[in-house]
């Protein structure tokens, strides 16, 4: 796959902390589309998704059980939505990359990614992002768009992007999880590696048995900038200590890159307010790159 189309989701709307909505301008001002020309590709900019801005909007959703609302849940809905569309118009021989954005746009990535056959979502992120609005300390659709793609969650959500088995799922890199997203991925029998298992096993045997694990699915790769520690990532709303180093991120994206099975890609939750001199997007930038291609030697 030689063509790749860019699509922006500069969405905040998920998230707990204003500003990653400027993630895709930043990716963008990284260079990101000179980078992937010089691998070889013919990239098209697509533009950006139309987000309407937060104060705009009226704080829709629900009361939950656990006494928080769904903030913005129709406006997640209509954009995520519109963001599956435009995947699902792509080529078939087109690689889609999403930039965001909260990672809740994910919803709309991955089902528009799924609607052309099964696929398999590396997720690679700190978080689990299996909360439904029971087991959400927050409220923050942008922890829930895993499991909604799996068939938990709010119906408003659901009934629109359920998309996945739960046995073509795998998180890389998962150091803070909930109480209750921790048991929903224990009973769905979701395969999770969590820093624990990086520290143990090596970032190398886990991409093999990722692999295997989706073993003829072709995959789709979701990347979270905060599974980078944050030492080197430090432009994200949702930092957690002990994430992976540079080459342990560099290597499991070049290991994916040699499966040849990665078909698209999501580079999310990339905050230039809180980033010290566009690092944050560079590095994405780096290690998307390195996902499609680029070597060493």
């Amino acid at each position: 796959m030689r063509r790749i189309g860019i699509l922006g989701m500069p969405m905040d709307l998920g998230a707990g902390r204003r500003g990653v909505d400027m993630g895709p301008s930043a990716l963008r001002y990284a260079r990101l589309k000179d980078g992937l020309e010089a691998l070889g590709f013919a990239v098209t900019d697509l533009g950006d998704v139309d987000v309407p801005v937060a104060e705009t909007l009226a704080q829709d959703g629900g009361l939950q059980s656990s006494g928080h609302t769904l903030a913005y849940l129709e406006a997640i809905r209509e954009v995520c939505l519109t963001l599956k569309g435009r995947v699902e118009e792509l080529p078939e021989e087109t690689f889609p990359i999403v930039l965001g954005g909260d990672h809740s746009l994910s919803m709309g990535s991955v089902s528009g990614v799924a609607a052309r056959g099964q696929v398999g979502v590396v997720w690679v992120d700190a978080h689990g992002d299996f909360n439904t609005p029971e087991t959400s300390p927050s409220g923050n659709i942008h922890g829930m768009p895993l499991a909604v793609l799996a068939g938990l969650g709010h119906p408003r959500l659901v009934e629109a992007f359920k998309s996945l088995d739960p046995s073509h799922i795998v998180l890389i890199g998962v150091r803070s999880l909930d109480p209750g997203e921790r048991r929903l991925l224990q009973e769905l029998g979701v395969r999770v590696y969590t820093m624990h298992e990086v520290d143990r096993l090596g970032i190398a045997r886990i991409a093999e048995e990722a692999l295997k694990h989706l073993e003829g699915l072709p995959l789709h790769l979701s990347l979270d900038a905060d599974v980078l520690d944050p030492s080197l990532a430090p432009g994200v709303g949702t930092p957690v200590p002990g994430g992976l180093t540079y080459r342990e991120a560099h290597l499991l994206m070049e290991l994916f890159a040699a499966s040849g099975r990665v078909r698209s890609l999501d580079l999310v939750e990339v905050n230039p307010i809180l980033d010290e001199k566009n690092r944050t997007a560079e590095m994405m930038v780096g290690l998307a790159l390195s996902l499609l291609g680029k070597r060493i030697l």
